[in-house]
């Protein structure tokens, strides 16, 4: 992960990002700023990778039930070739529309050169 963030920070300077961060540093700012003196990030993260498959859906179902009112946009598999975009049998049709548009958004921005 910190090779990553540093990678990452190398390509995108302008995008915040603090790395490897506990769930409660990365969702409140107040607990970052506490914790971490040197942190960039403003805010809330809008980002949250999870280190497996089945620590990722715990994360997406407690969230999507707690902080989005039940409404989400994923999950999304990335690291492939391509995207992967999930709906699981719980997708509602707001999920299934708000996925279907990232879908069509990833394909239209995606060099077919």
């Amino acid at each position: 992960m910190r090779l990553a963030r540093e990678l990452f920070g190398q390509l995108a300077p302008d995008v915040e990002c603090d790395g490897e961060l506990q769930g409660d540093a990365a969702l409140s700012e107040t607990v970052r700023r506490t914790a971490l003196a040197d942190t960039t990030l403003q805010g809330e993260a809008n980002l949250l990778v999870c280190p497996s498959l089945d620590s990722a859906n715990i994360l997406f179902n407690v969230l999507k039930m707690t902080a989005a009112n039940g409404v989400t946009v994923g999950p999304v598999l990335l690291g492939a070739a391509a995207s992967v975009h999930v709906l699981t049998p719980s997708a509602t049709v707001r999920r299934i529309v708000n996925m279907t548009a990232l879908v069509v958004a990833n394909c239209a921005a995606f060099d077919h050169s």
